[in-house]
């Protein structure tokens, strides 16, 4: 698979390091995430740790985007406190993303190696969760 880079959007990566900075703390929230919605519109949320698996901040962040009538989000980014920068999502966010949001892009790397990558590229030989859904019809 090629991988297609897109325009990084460095106002989403610092939003999210804004929220890692002033609202993680200890830890039950040492993720935050930010989303750009399609009408441009950011969505920002922290990961609830929880050692039942609670949710990582990319997964808070869908619901975050849906209570504020945000259904289509384009680009996403997680940053960790403490400095950590920019953190891939986890198999399971990955996961989640793209049977959300198949378009949508995410922005991994770190520093000046930032990229933006079709969520389908973080997850080679894709499972896609609708395909194998049989028809009500």
């Amino acid at each position: 698979m090629t991988t297609q880079n897109h325009p990084v959007d460095h106002e989403l990566v610092e939003a999210a390091a804004d929220v890692a900075r002033s609202r993680c703390r200890g830890d039950n929230h040492t993720m935050a995430a930010a989303a750009r919605a399609r009408d441009g519109r950011i969505v920002t949320a922290v990961n609830a740790y929880h050692f039942t698996g609670g949710p990582c901040a990319e997964l808070v962040v869908i619901g975050a985007a849906a209570a504020q009538g945000a259904y289509e989000l384009e680009t996403i980014v997680a940053v960790g406190d403490r400095e950590r920068g920019v953190v891939p999502p986890c198999g399971r966010c990955r996961q989640a993303l793209l049977d959300y949001f198949p378009a949508l892009r995410v922005i991994v790397g770190a520093g000046d190696r930032l990229r933006a990558v079709p969520v389908a590229e973080l997850l080679p030989e894709t499972y896609v969760w609708a395909d194998h859904q049989l028809d009500a019809g």
